[in-house]
């Protein structure tokens, strides 16, 4: 089965360390590490974590992505280095771009920029975030960033936030596909309308999170991305957070799916690459 598998996991200051690990994936032959963002975590918290009972205590200690897959991308040369998800509505869009287009400019086009608009309404808050329009912001700051990476400056004036033409380097690694300028950007979220539309319109494809449903969903995401014009072929369904049977990934390879997140737990060394041994038979 021709099914690249990738990883993802909460790194923190208590688990394995991000060149510790990059260096056994790919030694390993797995295709990506991919990593979640939370800036902190307020403890006066109304928002009910998404699956269910308590928080898990990772959510508040996880390391920035962008700094630990820069350490990731110092110790490897094939490995993907992705974000699972970054919300972007809780950055500024000039630094963002910045930082993406750096990584994926010192990485050698190696970075995949996974996007969500995040569950924690408290977290959002602190970065000024209006809950009830925080998909137009990110699909705002996403169109402000692809002016920072074209080619020639150009000028942005959006709802939310606007920027001059500008030299703005370095530029992303990857090449512009239809409408998307930067790197590989994939979306997060359940499925729904305005997702798939916002995906249509901006993105190379979803990240579904645990990959349920996806015989349902993925016509109806495919119908919405042809109405757009996007080219059928081009679009990338990467299920996330997976917990991996032999079973599920022939399921995902028989719906055309090429590349599968599977989830870590946050430990240590030991018990992480105790676990990729176990997953040696699925690559």
């Amino acid at each position: 089965m021709d099914m690249r598998l990738a990883v993802t996991i909460f790194l923190t200051d208590e688990t394995i360390t991000p060149t510790r690990l990059a260096r056994e994936l790919e030694q390993r032959g797995f295709a990506g590490l991919y990593l979640p963002e939370h800036t902190h975590i307020p403890v006066e918290r109304t928002t009910p974590y998404p699956m269910g009972g308590d928080l898990p205590p990772e959510y508040g200690r996880t390391l920035d992505p962008f700094v630990a897959l820069g350490q990731a991308a110092a110790v490897t040369e094939r490995l993907g280095l992705g974000t699972g998800i970054t919300l972007v509505a809780q950055h500024d869009p000039i630094d963002l771009a910045k930082q993406i287009a750096t990584l994926d400019h010192l990485s050698g086009g190696r970075f995949t920029l996974g996007l969500g608009y995040g569950w924690n309404v408290e977290e959002a808050a602190d970065h000024g975030v209006e809950w009830r329009t925080r998909r137009e912001l990110t699909r705002d700051r996403m169109a402000l960033m692809r002016a920072l990476w074209a080619d020639e400056p150009t000028a942005y004036e959006g709802e939310f936030g606007s920027v001059r033409a500008s030299s703005a380097y370095p530029k992303p690694v990857q090449k512009p596909r239809g409408p998307v300028v930067g790197p590989r950007t994939l979306v997060g979220g359940a499925a729904g309308p305005k997702l798939f539309a916002h995906i249509s319109e901006y993105a190379d494809g979803w990240l579904p999170i645990g990959g349920r449903g996806l015989s349902e969903s993925l016509p109806v995401l495919r119908s919405v991305w042809a109405d757009a014009g996007r080219d059928p072929a081009a679009l990338q369904v990467v299920p996330y957070a997976v917990q991996p049977t032999p079973g599920k990934l022939a399921h995902y390879a028989e719906l055309g799916i090429e590349e599968t997140v599977v989830q870590l737990p946050p430990a240590g060394e030991a018990e992480v690459l105790g676990l990729l041994d176990g997953y040696a038979p699925y690559l």
